[in-house]
């Protein structure tokens, strides 16, 4: 069978490492898959989804808030800002994120609203997440 070894780390913990058949991330030109033997490359990548194949051919996914991917020579290293199961995500928190974030660029006083804009993009990316993959 032809495996990659993929391991994606945030700065609070390892939160998969193991051998896949797939990963699919959000680059910043549009998703990308990277299968086996794939070219190195190193990419950043947006607020979205990743999706693994892992050898069993279950599909697990993440939501992500950005980072970086390196692949070489069948070896993938994924530093994600966060990267989150649809069973860890905390719903009710995704949803007060996303009104705080709209409240505050409703108002338009003394903002960052590419902070606030971030913010919602995250929280609806959650939201989306635990909505379309959640299992359990």
């Amino acid at each position: 069978m032809k495996e990659i070894s993929l391991e994606i780390i945030t700065p609070s913990k390892v939160i998969y490492s193991g051998n896949v058949k797939s990963i699919t991330v959000p680059g910043t030109k549009g998703s990308f898959q990277v299968l086996y033997n794939h070219a190195p490359i190193i990419s950043t990548f947006e607020i979205g989804r990743i999706k693994i194949v892992d050898t069993d051919d279950r599909e697990l996914n993440f939501a992500t808030s950005g980072g970086t991917v390196e692949v070489s020579n069948n070896k993938i290293l994924v530093l994600a800002e966060t990267a989150e199961l649809p069973e860890n995500i905390d719903l009710e928190r995704a949803k007060e994120s996303l009104d705080r974030a709209q409240k505050r660029l409703l108002t338009k006083k003394d903002i960052d609203i590419q902070r606030a804009e971030g913010a919602m993009a995250r929280a609806k990316n959650r939201i989306n997440i635990f909505t379309k993959y959640r299992t359990n």
